[in-house]
Formats: structure tokens, C-alpha cells, sequence
């Protein structure tokens, strides 16, 4: 596995240069390239209430033809959106191609008509950061056939890069370009270079979901740090649908970089890890059956971290990290229900959400022995589950729970227990309750592992990494507000009241302070930007702490693009 990574370095070494260059060369001529497949008859549009899909279902009726409407990013026979600027960036943007497209719809023709597959070929579609949504009825039903449509609107895809944001009060910043949608083909890439808190990076990515014409799944990540590299590359076929029988893949990635101890936002000791992971698995499934899905995986991983010695600043104290190398074989049971709800206005800003809102339970045991190439035998054990109570549209509790650790001489090591709830109450179309509460409990972690609570991971009113130990609990309390203002049809305004309370405590390897629990309150303004392929939220907001040291800034500005509210 080494000499595979050895490899990947190389080729990636000398090929960077000239995959950048050729990216940008066919970004460049990306508006000449128009699919020219002769456009299909326009579908029957006024017989589109014809038929509501949940009274065919068991009908017996077979899908016929199957009509793929793909829409440019705005609508330029609404008035509002037709203007220079609108049909400009229609005209120079490539819409997404029928073929890809329909490569992810999970019926065909002569399929027997379900709904259930309908609306989870929705669900698919609107997962690509390409589109904006997507929606499937029929048009046309006339001797129990079935013609449907495919309506898909696009967003834009080629963005520069140029982003600065600030939390915990530290800045980053990056530049570079990316393209989600490479010639209307779904592919992605991304040149991007990116300077934070801990290091200045030059960054290339690919990501092809649908290699070909098939499921298989290809990405690849090249990272040249100014404290190390990462690089990673992943080729595989997912669980893509609930009747999907098979997946299979292989994983690679390998890092060397510097990893830093934060105490009350200052650094206080920092060392060297160089981290390799592989993975190669199999699975199979027998779909959907009684509304569950069981899933079932097999496979190898190798993990190895090897750390460097510690460099200490000034009366700080911790343990070194020892190396570890578990090389494993595993397997994994996964039930999964199906049970999904489209709703509005939780995470994002009147656009289109796709909640799973179901059970779900993930188990995973693996052995590590010496007899492998271990430095130790182990038992490997990871138990993930979810649940939901209520009803997205009126209120809806989501609880989550994770646990990991590894069983060395029947003693439990790096053991980690994650919990999660997260409530939402609709108290109108524009205003929602929500609040979330998270913590872990850790025993006997890693020397690198640990827990730590700052600005930049729930606390907004204080600096980045604040709070450590091996354990940690955060309250967030946040009232939503959403509005219609829909400044230049280009973004989504939003706003929010909020209060953050939590503390970091226990003991681990590092000799964190405690400074008790912590609150802050504050407020903010939320712009979403659902024309874009960079359709991720950005918060700005002023944030007070209420207790902490008097080293600490009376308020916080915090700038950051998160996914979601």
C-alpha cells in the first residue's frame, strides 16, 4: 500500500501543472461547448395535472416516454429575471446535460410506475450542488402508460474563489476558482489556495460521481501545505438508492503535517504527524424490503500515525502521542428506513430541503492482531444511530448518538460517546424556534485526541480552541427569521438571534484550564445564495461573551460560510 501511495505522489507531483493548465483552458472555451443533441419534442404540457402519481401506484401502469426538461438559472419569461444581466449569464452558462441527467433517474422506460422511485430520483438530482431543484410528474397517462417529465433548473457553476472570513478571532482567506459542473457533464474541479489559523495551502480537486455512465465515483485531492501536504484518492461505487444491491471501492489518503494544541486560543505545544489511511470493502444488499433496508459490508483498512517529538511553549505540559499502526480486517451492518420529508425553511431560506427523518443504525467490528502487521491486537468497534420524533413542517426533534473505541487487553481505549438533539419548531412561515444539544464523553483518548470548544466549533463569543478536555456539552438556543427579500434574484436574506452556552472539561493528555462554563449571546444576518453552485450559507454576526478571562474581547465578529443556518 505504501508503493501504491509512493505512486499517487509522483504522478500527482508532475501532473499538477499541467491538469491545472488544461482545467482552465476548458473552462475558457466551456460556453462554445454546447451539447449538440438534437433538442426532443416539447412534452405535453397542458395534460401535466393529469394524473397525481400516488393514484397510479399498483395500477399496473408502465412508464412510456420520459421527457427531460433542463432549465437555464433564471427564468427569463418571469419578469423580474428578464434582464441583460439574467439572459447574460443564461447564455454563457452550460446547462447540465440531458444524459447526465437521466443517468440518475432510478426508472426507464417500460418500468412499472412508482411514485416512491419518482421521488427518490428527486432526491438524488437535487442532491447535486448543481442544480437548484428538480421535480418529476406525469404528463401524459393513456392505456395505463405513462409519460413523465423531468424538470430541472441549474445554478450557476464557474466561480473565482476569493473568500475571507473570521471566527473565533482568527482570519482565513483563499483564492482560486472552481467549477461543479464541468461542461454540463456534473464533474467537478477546484484550484484554490487557502491561508488559515494553521497553515497556507495550495489546493487541486476532482470529483467525478458518475464515471462514465455508471454509479462509480472518482475524486481525487492534492494539498501542498506550507507545514506539510494531503493527498487522497477515493474510485468506488456507493449504496446510491434503497433498492441499490451492491457497492464496492477503495480509499487512499496520506497527510504530514503539523498538528497544534490550543489553550485558551494560544498555542501551547504542537508536533509533527504523518497519518496513511487505506481502505478497500465490498458490500451487498437486498433493498428495500417492508419500508428497511439492511446493508452489509466487508473489507481491509490500515491506519498508521507516526508523531514526531513535541515542541513545548512555555509552562505547558503534555504527553507525547505514540505511534500506532492497525492494519484490520472488518465488517459492517447498516438498517436504514425508509422515511423522508421535503419541507422549507429549517436550514436554508425558501429553498427546497430533503430531510431524512427516519431510524437508521450502523455497526462496525473489526480485529487488529500483530499476525496482520499490527503493533498491537485490537478489537475495533463503531455504533452510529438516529432517530427522528415529530413532523418538519410543524416541529421535529432529531436525535443522534455515535460511539468508537478500541478494545486493547479487554480495556476500552480512545473511547468516544457522541450525542445530539436538535429541535425545530415552525412558529410561522418566517419565523422558527431551534436549538441544539450536543456533547462527548471521552476515556482513555489518544495523546492526539482530544476535545475542544471555541469560536470556531459552537462559542461564538470567544477565541478558537478556548476550552479542551475529554469531555465537552453545548446549548444552542437560536431564534430564525426568514424573509422574502430577494435582493437582485440573487440572494436569500435571513436573520437570527442566538445564545451559546457549553463548556470543555475533564482530564487528558494536556493541561488545559478550566475556565467553566461559558455563555455568550448575539445576533446575526444569514445570506443564502441559491443561484450558485456555492449555495452555502454566509453568517455574519456579533457575538458577546458573558464570562471567560478579562483577556477576552468584549465582542466577537464572526464571519464564515457554513452549509446550513
Amino acid at each position: 500500500m505504501a508503493a501504491l501511495i509512493e505512486q499517487f505522489r509522483r504522478l500527482t507531483a508532475h501532473g499538477i501543472g499541467p491538469l491545472l493548465m488544461a482545467s482552465v483552458v476548458l473552462l475558457g472555451f466551456a460556453p462554445l461547448a454546447r451539447a449538440v443533441d438534437p433538442e426532443p419534442d416539447s412534452p405535453p404540457l397542458a395534460a401535466a395535472a393529469l394524473a397525481r402519481p400516488p393514484l397510479l401506484d399498483g395500477s399496473g401502469a408502465v412508464i412510456g416516454k420520459i421527457w427531460i426538461q433542463p432549465h437555464s438559472i433564471f427564468d427569463l419569461e418571469d419578469p423580474d429575471e428578464d434582464g441583460f444581466l439574467y439572459r447574460w449569464a443564461n447564455r454563457l452558462h452550460v446547462e447540465t446535460r440531458e444524459e447526465v441527467i437521466r443517468q440518475q433517474l432510478l426508472f426507464e422506460s417500460g418500468d412499472v410506475f412508482s411514485s416512491r422511485e419518482l421521488q427518490e430520483s428527486e432526491r438524488i438530482l437535487r442532491a447535486n450542488r448543481y442544480l437548484h431543484d428538480a421535480s418529476i410528474h406525469p404528463v401524459s397517462v393513456q392505456d395505463g402508460v405513462v409519460d413523465l417529465a423531468v424538470e430541472t433548473v441549474d445554478v450557476w457553476t464557474l466561480e473565482p474563489h476569493i473568500s475571507a472570513s473570521r471566527s473565533g478571532g482568527e482570519n482565513s482567506a483563499g483564492i482560486g476558482f472552481k467549477e461543479m459542473n464541468l461542461l454540463g457533464t456534473g464533474i467537478e474541479i477546484e484550484a484554490l489556495y487557502k491561508s488559515d489559523v494553521d497553515r497556507d495551502s495550495k489546493i487541486f480537486r476532482f470529483a467525478d460521481n458518475h464515471l462514465g455512465d455508471s454509479w462509480y465515483r472518482l475524486a481525487g485531492v492534492y494539498a501542498a501545505a506550507s507545514d506539510g501536504h494531503e493527498m487522497g484518492l477515493e474510485f468506488g461505487k456507493p449504496f446510491y438508492a434503497l433498492d441499490s444491491t451492491s457497492t464496492n471501492g477503495i480509499s487512499l489518503w496520506d497527510s504530514d503535517e503539523i498538528d497544534r494544541i490550543y489553550d485558551r486560543g494560544e498555542i501551547g505545544a504542537s508536533y509533527r504527524h504523518s497519518k496513511e489511511h487505506y481502505e478497500l470493502y465490498g458490500g451487498w444488499s437486498k433493498g428495500l424490503q417492508d419500508g428497511w433496508v439492511r446493508r452489509f459490508r466487508a473489507g481491509l483498512g490500515y491506519d498508521q500515525d507516526l508523531f514526531s517529538e513535541i515542541d513545548y511553549g512555555d509552562g505547558f505540559l503534555v504527553e507525547a502521542p505514540q505511534d500506532r499502526r492497525l492494519v484490520y480486517p472488518f465488517i459492517e451492518m447498516e438498517l436504514l428506513q425508509d422515511r423522508f420529508e421535503k419541507t422549507q425553511n429549517l436550514d436554508q431560506i425558501s429553498q427546497t430541503e430533503d430531510r431524512f427523518v427516519g431510524s437508521r443504525l450502523t455497526a462496525r467490528l473489526g480485529y487488529a492482531a500483530e499476525a496482520f502487521g499490527s503493533d498491537r491486537d485490537a478489537w475495533i468497534l463503531g455504533l452510529n444511530g438516529e432517530t427522528s420524533i415529530g413532523d418538519s413542517n410543524k416541529q421535529i426533534l432529531l436525535l443522534s448518538s455515535g460511539l468508537s473505541t478500541r478494545l486493547e487487553q479487554g480495556d476500552p481505549r480512545n473511547l468516544v460517546l457522541d450525542l445530539s438533539a436538535r429541535y425545530y419548531r415552525r412558529q410561522s412561515e418566517h419565523r422558527l424556534l431551534y436549538a441544539s444539544l450536543s456533547g462527548s464523553l471521552g476515556h482513555e483518548l489518544d495523546a492526539d485526541n482530544y476535545m475542544q470548544l471555541g469560536g470556531d466549533s459552537g462559542l461564538r463569543g470567544y477565541p478558537l480552541r478556548y476550552q479542551g478536555g475529554d469531555r465537552y456539552a453545548l446549548l444552542t438556543l437560536e431564534q430564525r427569521y426568514f424573509t422574502d427579500w430577494y435582493p437582485f434574484r440573487l440572494f436569500r436574506i435571513g436573520g437570527a438571534v442566538f445564545m451559546d452556552i457549553g463548556k470543555a472539561w475533564g482530564s487528558t493528555n494536556v493541561n488545559f484550564h478550566d475556565e467553566g462554563t461559558l455563555r455568550d449571546i448575539g445576533f446575526g444576518l444569514r445570506i443564502g445564495k441559491p443561484r450558485s453552485g456555492m449555495s452555502r450559507m454566509t453568517h455574519i454576526d456579533l457575538a458577546f461573551p458573558l464570562d471567560g478571562g478579562s483577556d477576552i474581547s468584549n465582542v466577537q465578529l464572526v464571519i464564515e460560510t457554513k452549509k446550513s443556518f
